[in-house]
């Protein structure tokens, strides 16, 4: 469905050319994360899944910096996460793994989702900021961008995917690095070291990179795009053989003559293809 909505910590808007746009919305908090914010993120990426509309997200925010990650005063307190904090026994212990995961698995939504996304960060990116970012498959980010494993300092363990998901974007040393000193990574050296794949002069910039890039990937086959995905997210964590083996029963179940035919001629013209949007996944 087209249009848009809005929550408390984010708008969307879903363009006709098949670009969905998802903003962070409490620049005032410096768009910080609270419990609620990541099962928010997680329903509405899969909706955007399973409607199949939707070609290419971009995931940018608002204010001076993209997110600070999660809001301190969480940590203490009576509320949700505090609960899901406890460690005191073995029962509590068993839930907070079963709490963890959960969260986990809502920015695995958007590296499982059929199409690619794109962050475009402005200012800090940091923590949990941070995790969503490595969650996307493309980044931009603006001069003044930078970007921290910010858990060190607060003295734990960086949990939601940044730890696995950094080291197969940069070396592992610089991984490492920064998951050990919590430094700050500025822009110039995050597209050194490949973590952005351009560094613009402000967030508006930025911004308009991203879309540059979503037009270009909108105008693709939705299905050649998911297959590509699909293949790009399985050869990361296997090795090449099992990667080929994939890759032939993906190809027999995505290869279309007629959706080639189409491609092909609109490279040839120039033009927009005129491709089917993805089927809609029900339910169950």
């Amino acid at each position: 469905m087209l249009g848009g909505m809005s929550t408390d910590f984010f708008s969307l808007e879903q363009q006709p050319s098949g670009i969905t746009h998802l903003r962070l919305n409490r620049a005032e908090r410096m768009n910080t994360m609270t419990p609620a914010f990541f099962p928010a993120v997680r329903d509405a990426v899969q909706a955007l899944n399973a409607a199949g509309t939707t070609r290419v997200l971009v995931l940018s925010s608002t204010g001076r910096h993209f997110s600070a990650g999660m809001a301190l005063d969480v940590f203490a307190g009576a509320n949700d996460l505090a609960t899901m904090l406890d460690t005191g026994n073995a029962r509590a212990r068993l839930a907070f793994q079963d709490g963890l995961r959960q969260l986990m698995r809502c920015f695995d939504a958007i590296e499982n989702a059929r199409f690619p996304v794109i962050a475009a960060v402005q200012g800090g990116c940091i923590g949990g900021g941070l995790d969503l970012a490595a969650a996307c498959d493309l980044r931009v980010c603006s001069a003044d961008a930078f970007f921290t494993v910010q858990e060190i300092h607060i003295g734990m363990a960086a949990d939601l995917g940044v730890l696995q998901r950094l080291p197969k974007i940069v070396p592992p040393a610089v991984a490492r690095e920064m998951a050990y000193t919590g430094e700050r990574v500025g822009a110039e050296r995050a597209l050194a070291v490949g973590l952005v794949n351009a560094v613009l002069p402000d967030a508006d910039a930025a911004l308009a990179q991203a879309m540059k890039l979503a037009e270009a990937i909108a105008a693709k086959s939705p299905l050649a795009m998911a297959g590509s995905k699909l293949a790009i997210n399985y050869a990361v964590d296997h090795p090449t053989a099992d990667a080929l083996d994939q890759m032939t029963l993906l190809q027999s179940a995505i290869f279309d003559i007629g959706e080639m035919g189409r491609a092909i001629a609109a490279w040839k013209s120039k033009a927009p293809g005129e491709f089917a949007a993805l089927k809609e996944v029900k339910a169950v």
